[in-house]
Order: structure tokens, then C-alpha cells, then sequence
């Protein structure tokens, strides 16, 4: 990607913001168009009242907005979304952002992860071509906690951070963003709190049927010939209720068939070995393809026999298979006869070749499974006009099983057979690029066998180190996730200035468990190697993007499904540090008042409280360790902890003047540590030459793992928004926020008790304490930032451009976090200097026009290592545009029919990682394709 392109791309999506900061000088000109317009209506949905939880405030707000409150026009579609999401965050006592579905079944972007990241402060890393993770103000995944309809959901990650892919958009109306909390949000966040929506049967006055459909093509085509380059998605919603308006019920089900074609390159790392010069130690080009499944079911029950008692049931599941399949090279530098440079520069040879050099050929699949299961039942009573009492119980759950297979071919074992002479040269359109003269493709030249000497069942002294053994491998990753919570809240309205006060409690108990497994797979014809069977042979991947041409290609899944290989267990050691499980019960305790008073004339609104959360924290893991003999002892491990936390909190929102807000918000805030830091895993090593010693910095016992008496990432914020709210969905807002970090979470040598564990050898240690590498708390830091955002519609300001409109938003976020008082700042995951996000739209008499782009400045990201392990390296900026028109046939006949077409990643933006400062040094690079999506969906 060359500067001038990205340069492009960056002012694309700052283009609409612009034009926001363009217009933030004309307030009252605004203000002045709208009065005078009486066609654009301005409506305002009413404050969340006493007796209402925050899902029932956010449907309420929803509900209100949505009501037409003049004659003349009833906006509907992107628009009518944006007026939603509007009012709603202007009632809120919170600072929040809002997403509302344009209509049942039809949120504004293809996947809710990607109409997230569009909001002000938030932004996406993408995972295999999709916005799965959010940010939200430069803090990682893990930071922030997700709700459906307010309550914790669990995760099908390995740790907390939810995978939003797992929520088909079509079965959501909403979301919510809680950028400051209140004492009552039991599931607070110190990046912020998103809850997502689900529909309210008995807010809709008819019943409803809607339906869509749509195919989707990628535009890479398919870069595995046995995968899918084309896909679908079908959903189906009815909402209805009994003549009385009692009882309401919703079900929605939809059904994904997605494919991501990806071309990947990733570099091995570069070795300082060439006259000074780092150069290239070696290559792994890929074509990747997915075939995503997802079938996802939501449903609510509502019960409103009398006007002071509301029951509702909700439910959801969603099913989702991600099949993988990858094709490529292993390009193993250290092969080589020899290494000439070709270029260098400024300390890299930026262009080299290998001579000799073997290669490996991959045939890999990965097969991800995940169920997610959720319920609630919720009651809520009002006694008195007065005295409301709610009682809400949830259970979710989680499951995930993760399979990553590989298989290797090659021209003969162990470093044998027919070799190539390479150059590669850094740079270029898919930031490394290669010349060769072998031919990959052909099946009477590779066979199944390994080729690079990586390990395998018989690289062992009582095999005699046979070290090419290792003819593919399997990693197996499962996880489950349970979530069971009870609360109880009461509410008391008084009137005047403490309109209401609130308390609460909270209990919740998770438990999260994970076991890692790793195996070799070693063909059943060792040291043969073996032709690859005809009939397990598909047409040749094609790694040209590279330059490397057509590479051999065959059904891995099959040919291990055929028993060609036999499997031996790998490192038991490791997979039993990596089994663990971890068990939180958290009981929270809130009371909070809520504010409505009158200030010299501005009315002046908002809450304050305190919320109390006691923890009681454990995890059961596996010590590992050798006996005298030197087998290998595991050993179960229990710990934990147990504390209280005391959270103040603030919110506060003065009416300045007509339509003008400005707030306030403080509080304590924390977020749970990862949960794979804090299992109570650990291998142990024991030092024979130091058994004697004293020094207990020379202690003979060392080790690493978890931390299960880990504490919680806490930290002071304060936030402000200044707001100025205009016409028919309008607004402009400015909020600068702090946030300082009372702690951190690093790794560190932890002093660790070895009292109990058996030490190797004749000789006993003086010493029973020790130092392990272990995640500790350590000093903190702050985050700092400002947010910039606004909607623009032009017809408020020209009558005449009725129908076109902007929405944009700027995030600038900076940080310093030291490990310690004396150390350098370190650079946070997933924090984003700059963020820009822009829609520019026009929608009239059926027709509908967007396009979108969201561009964010470099970051350190999250990527996958060896055996299923992560790894963060910085990844480059990135602008991705996407676009979609629409047209509703209802003014032609068709009532309720609307077509349209759409396309998301339309510049094909790459995402590259690199290693250290040097961008020319690629980690990672993936490119994904455009895809193109058309369909229909009918509301009748």
C-alpha cells in the first residue's frame, strides 16, 4: 500500500468529520433552520423514569423515538435509526453511544461487530477479515464487558473479551455503549460497557413479520478450489401480541453462510547475520479460506397481566462452525546452502536470495465450533405509585472446541530430495514478493513426509534423535464458560431534587475451564514417505500474490480422517500447564439517587451512588514438576483470594439553554484480569547447582504461570460531553475523559513458597522460596483522549438537501503506563492514537445511499503464534470503506419489500503487522477481498 493510497483513505473517513467541525460554528443557524422548518420534526423521548431497570429505559427510548410526532413526515430506514440513536443518548444519565436497528431485523451494517466499531471512542481489530473484538478508547477487548439486555454474557474466547460474530445482527434492534457508569450497572468496565438489544414484543402495537435474504460473493474467488467463494443469509422474525395487549411474544431466527478468502504472508523473523545487516530468516505464504455457519435463535416472552406488573423471558442460542482451510509453503531459510544479498539498506537486506534452499509444503485445516446459550427471566412490580421492586436471573453458557491441524509434504525426508534457489524482496503490493524456479504443484514430485527436521515421536536419545518424525501436527483447545446471576433491586420515587433512590444486590458465580492437547502426526509408513493418494488430490492452490505459483493441494481432513497417520501425545508438560479452570463469585451491593432539580433556571439531572463488590476468586490447576527418577509428577493446585472493592460513582447533566447539555461524570472503575493469567498453573525447574545456596536470588527453584490471587485492573476516570442537540436527529458533541490506572497487570518474578514439592537428586535445597514468572499487579498509569462527534442532517440546514446527511467522530487517545516508577511507557493493546469514523448518506422516496469508512492510526495487536499461542506486534494503519444503496418498492406496489446491495472492504485495505519500529520489517500480512452482498427483506 503506497503512501498517496493511504493518505486517500485517511482522508476519506475524515472527510465527514470535517464537515462536522465545519458546522460545529454555526449552532444557531441550526437551531434557527429547524424552528423554521416545521416539516423536520425534533422529537424527544422522554427521561428513563425511577421505576425503570436500563434495558426498560433504552426500549422505552426506543419506543418514544420511534413514534411519528408530526403528520407530515414519517422518517423511516438509516434515518429514522440515526434519530433513534440520537434521542436516546441524550436521555441517558450516562455518556453513551447508540445503534438502533432501521427496522425489525435490519440493523445499519452487515454484522453488529462492524456497526460498533463506527461509534465515537470504539474501533475493531479484524480477525480473519471480520470486526469480531472491540475497543473501546484505546483499551483492549479485555477491557470492556458485554451485556444482552443487561445482562453479563460469558465468552467463547479463551479469556473474557466476547466475540461478537456469536450475534447475528438481524436478531438485535440496538445497543448501548455505557461510556461512564452508574452505582446500579453491576457490569461495569473500565473501557465501558456495551449492551446489546433485543426486541420488545409489546412495544410494537400489530404484529410483524419480516424476512430477508441475500447472497454474498467474495471477489478473490476461491482461493482453495474445495472451499466456497459464495454465501447467504437468511432470517426470519414475528412479533405479535393478544388483543388485549397482556401478553407479547417475538421469535427471530437467522441463518449465515459466509466465505473469507484471505492471502496471508508471514515472515519467520529477521536475523542480524548478513555483514551486520538483518536479513529475512524465512517465509510461510498461505491462502486461507473460511467458511463461517452460523444458525442463531432469539426469543421473549412478555406478560403484562395488570398496569403494575410486567414479566419477560428471554432467550438465545446461536450455533457457529468456522471451517478453515489453509494451503502453503514453509520457506525454511536455515536450508539453504548458502545466502547472497542482493540490496540493502539502512541496516536490511532488502532483497536477498537463497540458494539450495528445501522447502516444506502445508496442507492445514482448522475446524472451530461454538455453542452460546443465554437466558433470562425477569419481574418487575410496582407496589404504589411510588415503590417498584425487580428481581432478574440469568444463566449463560459457552462452549468451544478448536481443532488446527496441520500436514506437511515435501521432496524428501529430512533435509533430502529436489531443492530451489529463491529471492525474495521486501516491498511491493503484498509487502514481500519472490522469485523461484520449482514447480510447487506437481504430485509426482512432492510426497507426504517431513522435509524440516521439527521434532516428532522419535526425536527422542532412546530413538536416536530421529527429529524428522513429525509429519504434521494437531493442536485441541476447549473451553466452557458458565455465568449464573440473580439480582435484586428496589426503587423509591420521592420527588424533587432526589427524584428517586435506588438499591440493589447482585450475586453472580462463573466458572471458566479450558484443556489444551497437542499430538504429533507421524505417517504409518515411517521413514517412508508416502505418494499423496489420488484420490485425496484437489486442483493446486495458487500462491502467485507471492510469486511462488500453483502449490500442491489435497484433503487433509480426509487423509487423517483415512488413518494414514498415527498419533502420539507432545509435551505433556505443556498441556497440563495450559489445563485449568477458574471459579469467580462476586456478590455486588449498590444504593444510588437519583437527581432532578432546578439549577437558576437549567435543569440539572443525574444520579450518584456507591456500589460495594466482594470477590471470591480460586482456579485449580496442575503443578508440574520431575520426580528423583526424572518422571514427570503433576500435581493439583488450588488458590484464589478473596476481597471487597468500593465503587463511587457521578453522573451529572446540565440543560445549559435550549437543547444544549453539558455533563459530567466521575467514578472508580475496574475490570477483571485475563482469565488465563490468573489460573493456578505452573511448571516447575529445579537448579541442582544451587541447592545449597542461601541467596534467594539464587534460589534453585524457578517456574512460571498463573496468578489465581491476581487482582483486578482498577482505576479513577472522569469524563465530560459538551452537546448540542438540532432538527431531526442532529447533534454535536465534544468530550474530553481521563482515566488513571491504579494498576496493571505485567509479568514478573513472583516469590513463590516450594514447600511440598519433591526436589530432584540426592542433595535437598536450604531453600524452600523461589522466584517464578508469574502476572503480577503492577503501577498503573492513565489514558487520556478526546472524542469529537456529530450527526449532521443537511435538510435541518438546507431545506432543499432534505434526505442527505453525515455522521462522523474523531477519537484521540494517548497513554502512559509504567511497569514501574522508574520504567519507560509501555504501549497498550489495542490502543489507536487516532480513530476516524464517517458516513456520508442520502435516503428519499425509497431510495437509500451510504457509504462509510473508518480508519484507525497504528496499534498493537493481537495475532495467532505457534501452538495457538498469541502474540502482539504493531500493526500498520488501516482505512476499510464500505458502501450499500437500497431502494423500498412500497410507492411502486410492493408494500414492505426493499431491495438493495451492498459492499464492505472495497479498497481491499491489507492488515500488516511488523516487527519492532521498522515497517518494512512485515510480521504479518493479510489481505482479504471485497464482498459483495445483495438481497431483499420484506416487512409485512
Amino acid at each position: 500500500m503506497t503512501n498517496s493510497s493511504s493518505n486517500r483513505r485517511f482522508w476519506l473517513a475524515a472527510s465527514p468529520l470535517a464537515l462536522c467541525a465545519a458546522l460545529i460554528a454555526t449552532p444557531a443557524a441550526a437551531q434557527d433552520a429547524t424552528a423554521s422548518n416545521p416539516a423536520v420534526p425534533s422529537p424527544i423521548a422522554p427521561a428513563p423514569t425511577a421505576d425503570q431497570s436500563k434495558d426498560e429505559a433504552d426500549a422505552a427510548a426506543q419506543q418514544a423515538a420511534a413514534a411519528p410526532v408530526d403528520d407530515t413526515i414519517v422518517v423511516t430506514g438509516l434515518r429514522a435509526s440515526i434519530r433513534n440513536a440520537v434521542n436516546q443518548k441524550r436521555n441517558n444519565s450516562s455518556i453513551v453511544e447508540v445503534i438502533a436497528a432501521e427496522d425489525i431485523g435490519k440493523l445499519p451494517d452487515a454484522s453488529i461487530g462492524e456497526a460498533l466499531s463506527r461509534l465515537p471512542g470504539l474501533t475493531s481489530q479484524r480477525f480473519d477479515g471480520r470486526s469480531n473484538k472491540l475497543s473501546v478508547r484505546g483499551l483492549s477487548p479485555d477491557f470492556t464487558t458485554t451485556t444482552l439486555n443487561g445482562r453479563e454474557m460469558v465468552s467463547s474466547d479463551s479469556n473474557r473479551a466476547v466475540e461478537f460474530d456469536q450475534f447475528p445482527s438481524e436478531l438485535l434492534n440496538g445497543a448501548v455503549v455505557y461510556k461512564t457508569p452508574d452505582a446500579a450497572l453491576t457490569n461495569q468496565a473500565i473501557g465501558g460497557t456495551i449492551d446489546l438489544l433485543t426486541i420488545r414484543p409489546l412495544s410494537q402495537k400489530r404484529r410483524t413479520v419480516a424476512i430477508g435474504l441475500r447472497g454474498e460473493l467474495n471477489d478473490k474467488g476461491r482461493l482453495n478450489r474445495d472451499t466456497q467463494d459464495k454465501g447467504y443469509r437468511f432470517n426470519i422474525a414475528v412479533v405479535d401480541q393478544n388483543d388485549a395487549g397482556t401478553v407479547g411474544w417475538a421469535l427471530g431466527y437467522a441463518r449465515m453462510m459466509q466465505p473469507i478468502q484471505e492471502q496471508w504472508i508471514q515472515a519467520w523473523g529477521y536475523g542480524n547475520n548478513v555483514g551486520g545487516n538483518a536479513a529475512l530468516e524465512g517465509i510461510k505464504p498461505y491462502v486461507k479460506s473460511n467458511e463461517l455457519t452460523r444458525d442463531g435463535l432469539a426469543g421473549t416472552l412478555e406478560f403484562k397481566p395488570v398496569d403494575n406488573w410486567v414479566s419477560r423471558l428471554d432467550l438465545f442460542y446461536s450455533r457457529f462452525n468456522d471451517e478453515q482451510t489453509l494451503r502453503g509453503q514453509e520457506i525454511a531459510g536455515y536450508t539453504a546452502s548458502s545466502f547472497t544479498p542482493v540490496t540493502t539498506a539502512d541496516g536490511l537486506v532488502t532483497s536477498g536470495r537463497w540458494n539450495g534452499i528445501r522447502t516444506q509444503s502445508r496442507n492445514d485445516f482448522t475446524d472451530r465450533k461454538v455453542n452460546t446459550f443465554a437466558i433470562g427471566f425477569n419481574n418487575v412490580a410496582s407496589f404504589t405509585d411510588r415503590f417498584r421492586l425487580e428481581l432478574d436471573a440469568s444463566y449463560s453458557r459457552a462452549d468451544r472446541k478448536f481443532t488446527a491441524a496441520e500436514t506437511y509434504s515435501s521432496t524428501g525426508r529430512g533435509q533430502t530430495g529436489r531443492t530451489d534457489n529463491i529471492t525474495y524482496t521486501l516491498g511491493g503490493p503484498n509487502g514481500i514478493s519472490v522469485a523461484s524456479g520449482l514447480n510447487y504443484a506437481d504430485p509426482n514430485l512432492w510426497r507426504l513426509g517431513d522435509n524440516l527436521g521439527w521434532g516428532g515421536p522419535y526425536c527422542t536419545e532412546a530413538f536416536g534423535f530421529q527429529c524428522a518424525s513429525q509429519d504434521g501436527y494437531i493442536n485441541r483447545e476447549a473451553s466452557t464458560d458458565d455465568l449464573a446471576a440473580i439480582k435484586l433491586a428496589a426503587s423509591y420515587e420521592f420527588g424533587g431534587p432526589i427524584s428517586d433512590i435506588r438499591v440493589g444486590a447482585r450475586y453472580a458465580s462463573r466458572e471458566k475451564t479450558q484443556t489444551k492437547t497437542g499430538e504429533f502426526l507421524t505417517l504409518d509408513v515411517y521413514p517412508a514417505i508416502l505418494p499423496i493418494p489420488a484420490n485425496r488430490l484437489v486442483a493446486p492452490a495458487d500462491l502467485g500474490f507471492l510469486g511462488l505459483g500453483p502449490t500442491i493441494a489435497y484433503d487433509a481432513r480426509q487423509l487423517i480422517a483415512d488413518g494414514v497417520y498415527f498419533q502420539t501425545p507432545n509435551d505433556l508438560l505443556g498441556s497440563a500447564k495450559a489445563s485449568w479452570d477458574v471459579s469467580e463469585d462476586i456478590f455486588n451491593t449498590y444504593a444510588m439517587a437519583n437527581i432532578d432539580a432546578d439549577l437558576g433556571g437549567m435543569e440539572l439531572t443525574g444520579n450518584a451512588g456507591v456500589q460495594l463488590v466482594h470477590t471470591d476468586q480460586s482456579s485449580v490447576g496442575n503443578v508440574v514438576s520431575f520426580n528423583t527418577a526424572g518422571g514427570l509428577v503433576i500435581t493439583p493446585r488450588l488458590d484464589g483470594d478473596k476481597y471487597w472493592d468500593v465503587l463511587p460513582s457521578m453522573n451529572l447533566s446540565l440543560g445549559l439553554a435550549r437543547n444544549h447539555k453539558l455533563r459530567f461524570g466521575a467514578a472508580k472503575v475496574l475490570s477483571r484480569s485475563r482469565m488465563d493469567d490468573m489460573n493456578a498453573s505452573r511448571d516447575v525447574n529445579f537448579v541442582a547447582a544451587n541447592a545449597l545456596s542461601t541467596d534467594i536470588t539464587r534460589s534453585p527453584w524457578t517456574g512460571g504461570g498463573g496468578n489465581p490471587k491476581l487482582r483486578p485492573w482498577r482505576a479513577w476516570q472522569v469524563d465530560a460531553s459538551y452537546e448540542f442537540y438540532f432538527g431531526n436527529g442532529g447533534y454535536i458533541a465534544v468530550a474530553p475523559y481521563y482515566k488513571k490506572l491504579l494498576n496493571y497487570v505485567y509479568t514478573e518474578n513472583v516469590l513463590t513458597d516450594f514447600n511440598g514439592i519433591v526436589a530432584p537428586g540426592p542433595i535437598q535445597p536450604v531453600l524452600r522460596q523461589g522466584f517464578i514468572s508469574a502476572p503480577a499487579n503492577g503501577r498503573g498509569g492513565r489514558i487520556y483522549g478526546l472524542e469529537l462527534s456529530a450527526s449532521l442532517p443537511f435538510g435541518s440546514f438546507v431545506p432543499a438537501l432534505e434526505g442527505f446527511g453525515a455522521i462522523g467522530s474523531a477519537s484521540f487517545t494517548d497513554s502512559k503506563v509504567r511497569r514501574t516508577a522508574t520504567s519507560a511507557p509501555e504501549d497498550l493493546p489495542g490502543l489507536s492514537r487516532r480513530v476516524l469514523n464517517g458516513t456520508l448518506y442520502f435516503e428519499r422516496a425509497g431510495f437509500g445511499a451510504r457509504v462509510s469508512a473508518r480508519h484507525r492510526s497504528k496499534f498493537l495487536a493481537e495475532s495467532f503464534a505457534l501452538g495457538l499461542t498469541s502474540e502482539l506486534r504493531f500493526a500498520k494503519p488501516e482505512t476499510i470503506l464500505d458502501a450499500q444503496v437500497s431502494y423500498d418498492l412500497t410507492n411502486i406496489g410492493f408494500n414492505g419489500l426493499s431491495l438493495y446491495v451492498q459492499g464492505s472492504n472495497l479498497t481491499d485495505e491489507p492488515f500488516i503487522q511488523y516487527f519492532g519500529d521498522d515497517e518494512r520489517r512485515v510480521r504479518n500480512y493479510h489481505t482479504y477481498g471485497r464482498n459483495f452482498m445483495a438481497g431483499a427483506t420484506w416487512k409485512f
